[in-house]
């Protein structure tokens, strides 16, 4: 990694700052000017580098930019490369809205290298509440990590993507219900990496241990009958399904509106099927869009995932064992095989799961 500093930004950190979290010297215009090298800096850094995060992207380098402006380290960094760049603005609620900045952010994203990480809602510095905050850095890692994996294609523009995720809740009562032990982790790498690569996604997600980004359109639900009713209202308009949700496959057969006592437990949960979400939605699809399915399974799990891939009648199966180390659910890593109908299957080894999420998206190429 190699970080180059404004004039501005030295006011706010120390080059030193970076420099020690870097591991490496930090750049700046005082660098820029030095004759003793053997290529000028700026064409240096702008060969070196694979992928290129401004953060923040304030009001004036974004106007110097859009004009295609070079009169310090960083901007001639930028005109002499042709990496991909993610664009994090940050700056005050008035001065995000203003008419010049977004006809400036327009006229940057003009340039396919450029991609934005939109600014959210929060409290900035000037105590200011509104849109302008800088993305967390969570967000700018994962979005940097993507644009390694894709060069900056954006292979999904223009399309719709409908994610589910989560593990849905089945209540017996208003504190006890019947779950499954999924996070939404994998659910959410799928709608980062298919935002990174252009599309347009909505995630109907069951309960997550992590927030959902702004920039993901979410849709809230509890149980299986819950995310049904949403699937169905949100299927008719994506171009692609990803329905990555553990939904639970039983629920108690009655369900209580008042906590029920420890006495008052029933000895023997009579239980019923939920109906499947997925079979249903199948019958319904378009000629254009396709529906990937994703299994949990342990053992010997490729037969079972054939079998369940040509049972479904899905496009395509992401099958992945839950009980090995780094893998299924509440993990950061994953690993699995990704079934084609076509007959056609790929094996992706042990990877963060955002990785995962591009193996899986670039093997649908070819369905």
């Amino acid at each position: 990694m190699r970080v180059v500093l404004t004039e501005a930004a030295q006011r706010f950190v120390t080059p030193l700052t970076f420099a020690a979290l870097a591991r490496h010297p930090t750049y700046t215009d005082q660098d820029f000017w030095q004759p003793n090298r053997s290529r000028p800096l700026h064409i240096e850094l702008g060969t070196w580098a694979g992928v290129i995060l401004l953060a923040p992207l304030t009001a004036q380098t974004l106007a110097r930019l859009a004009q295609g402006l070079a009169d310090d380290l960083l901007t001639n960094i930028l005109l002499a490369s042709t990496v991909p760049v993610v664009a994090a603005p940050a700056m005050n609620t008035a001065m995000w809205e203003q008419v010049s900045v977004q006809r400036n952010l327009r006229l940057l994203l003009e340039d396919p290298r450029y991609h934005l990480l939109p600014p959210t809602m929060g409290r900035m510095a000037c105590d200011t509440v509104g849109s302008g905050r800088m993305a967390e850095p969570e967000e700018l890692l994962a979005y940097t990590q993507s644009l390694f994996w894709t060069q900056g294609h954006r292979d999904l523009i223009g399309k719709r993507v409908l994610i589910s995720g989560g593990g849905t809740r089945e209540p017996l009562d208003p504190v006890r219900f019947i779950g499954n032990p999924a996070t939404g982790r994998m659910a959410l790498a799928l709608a980062r990496a298919c935002f990174h690569r252009g599309a347009e996604v909505t995630l109907v997600h069951a309960p997550l241990t992590e927030p959902v980004p702004d920039f993901i359109q979410a849709q809230a639900v509890t149980t299986s009958d819950q995310m049904k009713h949403a699937l169905q209202q949100a299927f008719p308009a994506c171009d692609l399904l990803l329905m990555n949700a553990a939904v639970a496959d039983v629920r108690p057969s009655q369900s209580y509106p008042h906590k029920l006592a420890k006495a008052d437990l029933p000895s023997q949960l009579a239980l019923e099927p939920v109906p499947d979400i997925l079979s249903e939605l199948v019958p319904l699809r378009r000629p254009h869009q396709k529906i990937i399915g994703f299994a949990a399974q342990t053992g010997d799990i490729l037969p079972p995932a054939w079998a369940k891939l040509h049972r479904k009648g899905v496009d395509a199966l992401f099958v992945n064992p839950v009980d090995e180390v780094d893998s299924g659910f509440a993990t950061t890593h994953n690993r699995g095989w990704l079934l084609l109908r076509t007959g056609v299957s790929h094996e992706f080894p042990s990877a963060p799961k955002l990785a995962i999420a591009h193996q899986i998206l670039d093997g649908l190429g070819s369905i």
